[in-house]
């Protein structure tokens, strides 16, 4: 017995707007329901109309960018957009430089455990 496939307004929305990411695809393909409701959670505040296209794009650009996710046709693909809704290079390299600061937690985390595990150190820098 095939399950009918259940409607999925959102996803066709995404792509007759050219959003569709074809990397969605397969798992489209394996859960067309599941997909559409995460497709409309993440979506709807893109396509609310609360935030500037602009600013959405900036978005964007710092998920793909950050430390955490590093996609890089996301990033690509937001750039152009952005740039299109007439974003300046020096508005993205700023988005780029706040991203950034993500990776510092790297740092804030692991150096005093480091400092712990290599115990007292004397004057010279070395272990006492």
């Amino acid at each position: 017995m095939t399950t009918p496939t259940p409607a999925t307004p959102m996803c066709d929305r995404l792509r007759a707007l050219g959003r569709w990411n074809p990397a969605w695809q397969p798992f489209y393909e394996l859960d067309p329901a599941w997909t559409e409701r995460f497709m409309a959670m993440g979506a709807a505040p893109m396509l609310s109309g609360v935030l500037d296209p602009k600013v959405i794009e900036f978005i964007a650009i710092a998920v793909d960018a950050s430390c955490t996710h590093l996609y890089a046709p996301g990033v690509r693909r937001h750039i152009r957009q952005a740039l299109a809704l007439g974003a300046t290079a020096e508005e993205i390299t700023a988005v780029l430089q706040l991203t950034s600061v993500l990776g510092i937690h790297t740092m804030s985390l692991a150096a005093p455990i480091l400092q712990e595990e290599l115990g007292p150190v004397d004057a010279t820098g070395g272990l006492a």
